[in-house]
């Protein structure tokens, strides 16, 4: 065997799990798979990935090819199919250099020169822990003869450049010229029976429970759907649930090659495809196989007699991840991320600055965070509070959280802790309703962020970080302020009050919601308004406005004073940003481009602004919500009155409506201070990456956020980082960009889905959570990126969350649909401040509701209509 030989044909047993880049994903999970004791595994070899650069590069035109194919979109569906389909045909065309078939018909002599093969495609980004692209690449069994397995290799080659492996690679960030192909050739498996094992539920994502697919003769009968498989689900070593298929047809081998769909016997068709000893006997082959690669895997098996042949093994990469855990204890965990309306990942420096600064430990799992709320299950003192809490903030929550408990074997019960703080839910501590607490609690917090930017000035460095880390200290001081908290409480528990009380003692629903529009103070409904007054300052000057639609970067305010009118619209723009610039949609990721470093990113809300508002209107709408909140204030106490015991309820009620319209502003301002301060940190931060990167030690200063603060601190320390570890994290990264996060997760890695216990949602609506009162129909403007925005007067905004950066497209649009969300988060409050029906936690609104639809948003009954 010559040299060129071992390079670009290799037996599967000489290769292992590190030799990626030369046999492809499947190719090494082959050989890794034959190495584990117990495993069997078809003999076979792999034609490696030098093969193939061999091949593509004798293509005529390929290097041209591939470069117009990396230019393309991957929304460019056409484009990518025409071009795609040309270079399948070169690379198949292309011919098998001799000596490389040499090489191939020597290795399948081994094999026995007239053996039936399967022929699989490897690629060198396919079955990793990130990205599997099963079923993107291709397959052929039961290949008979050297001529025809030849053929198929040069098939494989070109499956690479299928349009749906072309568009899941620019999907998910791969270069197709740094992608390559091997191919595996194994002898062919004719089983009694084929399938797949999951050795977690590829549905719920629990790690202990293992899903076997099975069916009769080879396995792509289940997998082209031909058939419905038997499934067992196993836990433990025991099958706690089966399902028998009525599996009518079954794919054989052909004796020439090739296969051929058949009928089974209908004595054999609701027979099980696997004894249950074999599925438990499987399943613990599988475990097996999980412990080595480390990862839950999605396995094929072939049984042939008695016996398990594995085909293929690949990590199961739709699986959200747990958190991880100091004990072995069962955990439950809630996302902060629908707490704070950010579902999206969050960079790694971004998620450590957050657990530096949050008042409670959180943990990290596929790139979001997660607070442990099992103690609060488990204590009889505040599972009730606990569960009231978070069903007030989104009832789907509620509901997972009493799924988990319903079960009774997961939460433990602990005893009381004795005395201590008061349990969950329990009523703030009483605070006198004054305006001047709200007007001290903001000057303290100003007072706290002048000074850390004063004081943060002089430092750079090492001594930045130390600076930092007792910054971050102020920073909980400030957010955990006593005084802060129970003014934030007062509002939302006098919210809940005049809802309660209104509904049972007049039948009112969310009356609350009339009474709180336009109430004073409230940071981010001022900055929605604010930008209304900007656009007042432009929209008299056409040239600024011409010039405004034009905008593409983020040098505009430099230009603005060229034209008529620029200076003071420069002005109010920077204005504005000096406010509020420091905000941004995702702001709790101290990574995300704030609006100071993006200015552009508004340019299409001022241009709304422009051309649907007249001059004025951020006022004439805060007086009008005022008077109407005032209007409705007088109404409710006029027909409380009119009740027995009527004085006291009246009384009651308006000491409670002056207690809300004080404090529910105030619910905002917190948030805003702490944006506020991240900015100031962000700013520091990356002066020290600027430095780093004259310095020669980063790339480029946004690698700075692919490490944690400590990291960071340590690279700002020692000018070494590992370049590898950032490769790493950037990957990780944009796998976890395609993951979903769950409300509930458990540490089983079981993702709980709560769902609304309603009888009272007409048939076809989707259900909601209700948070601001009021019905309205529009039409529906699905938006995901707030600087894509193009909204008409009456237009519903329709998107996934919301947290205070959108504020400003709340004043373009007469009502609010979200995913995620609960009664006081940013977006209920600012809804109802405007007066906007919405409804939020409306499960994949953007899925189900299409751009452009007509629809019915009911505010105050919690659903949605699609009326076409």
């Amino acid at each position: 065997m010559g040299v060129l030989e071992l390079q670009e044909v290799l037996d599967l047993r000489e290769v292992d799990g590190t030799q990626v880049a030369v046999v492809g994903g499947k190719g090494a999970n082959l050989g890794g798979l034959s190495r584990i004791e117990g495993v069997r595994v078809p003999a076979g070899f792999c034609v490696t990935t030098d093969a193939f650069r061999r091949v593509v590069a004798d293509a005529p035109a390929m290097t041209d090819l591939l470069d117009r194919l990396s230019r393309l979109e991957a929304e460019d569906r056409e484009a990518i199919r025409t071009l795609s389909a040309e270079i399948r045909r070169t690379v198949e065309e292309t011919a098998v250099p001799d000596d490389l078939a040499a090489a191939i018909t020597r290795a399948l002599a081994r094999l026995g020169e007239h053996a039936a093969c399967a022929v699989r495609s490897s690629a060198t980004a396919e079955d990793m822990p990130t990205a599997s692209f099963a079923g993107q690449q291709d397959t052929y069994l039961n290949v008979v003869g050297p001529a025809a397995i030849l053929r198929h290799v040069s098939r494989c080659w070109a499956s690479l450049f299928t349009e749906r492996a072309v568009t899941y690679r620019r999907r998910n960030g791969f270069d197709h010229r740094k992608v390559h192909m091997a191919v595996v050739v194994q002898q062919m498996v004719l089983p009694d029976a084929a399938g797949i094992l999951f050795t977690a539920d590829p549905v719920t994502g629990n790690r202990k429970v293992a899903t076997v697919d099975a069916g009769f003769g080879l396995g792509e009968a289940l997998v082209s759907g031909l058939v419905n498989p038997d499934v067992f689900k196993v836990r433990d070593g025991e099958i706690i649930a089966k399902a028998v298929a009525d599996k009518q047809r079954a794919i054989r081998p052909l004796p020439a090659g090739g296969t051929q769909e058949v009928a089974i016997d209908p004595r054999r068709q609701r027979q099980p495809a696997l004894t249950d000893a074999q599925v438990v006997r499987l399943v613990q082959l599988g475990r097996r196989i999980e412990a080595h690669f480390g990862h839950p895997q999605d396995i094929e098996w072939c049984l042939v007699g008695d016996d398990f042949q594995i085909v293929q093994s690949r990590p199961i990469t739709t699986l959200f991840p747990v958190p991880a855990a100091a004990d072995r204890d069962n955990h439950v965990y809630l996302s902060v991320g629908h707490q704070q309306m950010m579902t999206d990942p969050m960079k790694p420096l971004g998620l450590s600055m957050w657990q530096l600064t949050a008042m409670a430990p959180m943990h990290e799992a596929g790139g979001r965070l997660f607070v442990d709320a099992t103690r609060h299950l488990a204590s009889p003192a505040s599972r009730s509070g606990f569960l009231e809490m978070t069903g007030r903030s989104d009832p789907l929550i509620r509901d997972a959280l009493q799924t988990v408990l319903d079960r009774g074997d997961f939460v433990p019960t602990l005893p009381d802790s004795g005395p201590g703080g008061p349990p969950i839910g329990s009523p703030p501590a009483p605070i006198e309703t004054d305006p001047a607490v709200v007007t001290e609690l903001i000057e303290r917090s100003r007072a706290s962020i002048a000074a850390l930017r004063r004081d943060i000035r002089a430092k750079s460095g090492p001594a930045l970080f130390d600076f930092l880390l007792e910054a971050f200290q102020e920073h909980k001081r400030v957010l955990g302020d006593p005084l802060s908290m129970q003014a934030i409480m007062a509002g939302m528990e006098a919210t809940w009050w005049l809802n309660d009380r209104l509904q049972e003692w007049l039948g009112e629903k969310n009356a609350a919601d009339t009474l709180t529009l336009s109430a004073p103070g409230n940071i981010t409904s001022e900055m929605g308004l604010a930008l209304l007054d900007v656009a007042d300052v432009i929209r008299p000057h056409p040239q600024v406005v011409a010039f405004l639609q034009g905008v593409q970067d983020d040098g505009f305010l430099e230009e603005l004073p060229k034209f008529e009118g620029g200076s003071q619209a420069r002005h109010a723009i920077e204005a504005y940003l000096e406010r509020y610039g420091m905000r941004c949609v995702g702001e709790i990721d101290i990574t995300r481009p704030r609006w100071r470093e993006r200015p552009a990113t508004l340019v299409p809300v001022i241009l709304d602004n422009v051309r649907n508002f007249e001059p004025g209107a951020a006022k004439r709408r805060f007086e009008q919500g005022r008077q109407q909140a005032r209007e409705k204030a007088q109404e409710v106490l006029e027909r409380l009155r009119a009740l027995p015991d009527g004085e006291r309820k009246a009384g009651e009620t308006e000491r409670m409506i002056e207690r809300v319209r004080t404090f529910i502003g105030y619910r905002e301002y917190p948030k805003y201070g702490i944006v506020s301060r991240y900015f100031v940190y962000k700013q520091a931060l990356l002066e020290e990456a600027g430095r780093l990167v004259r310095a020669g030690v980063l790339a480029r200063e946004e690698d700075a956020f692919y490490l944690t603060f400590h990291e960071l601190h340590e690279v700002v320390r020692t000018h070494r980082v590992d370049g590898r570890l950032i490769r790493r994290r950037k990957e990780e990264h944009r796998y976890h960009q395609a993951l979903t996060p769950p409300r509930v997760l458990t540490s089983d890695g079981e993702a709980v889905t709560g769902a609304y216990r309603r009888d009272d949602v007409p048939a076809g609506a989707l259900a909601g959570l209700p948070v601001s009162a009021g019905t309205v129909e529009g039409r529906a403007r699905v938006i995901v990126d707030m600087a894509r925005a193009d909204l008409e007067p009456g237009d519903i905004l329709v998107t996934t969350h919301t947290d205070p950066s959108w504020t400003p497209l709340f004043v373009a649009v007469a009502g609010l649909v979200t995913e995620v969300g609960g009664l006081m988060t940013h977006g209920a409050v600012i809804a109802r401040e405007y007066g906007l029906p919405a409804v939020v936690s409306v499960v994949d609104a953007t899925r189900l509701i299409a751009d452009g639809q007509r629809i019915r948003v009911h505010g105050s009954d919690g659903y949605v209509e699609i009326l076409s």
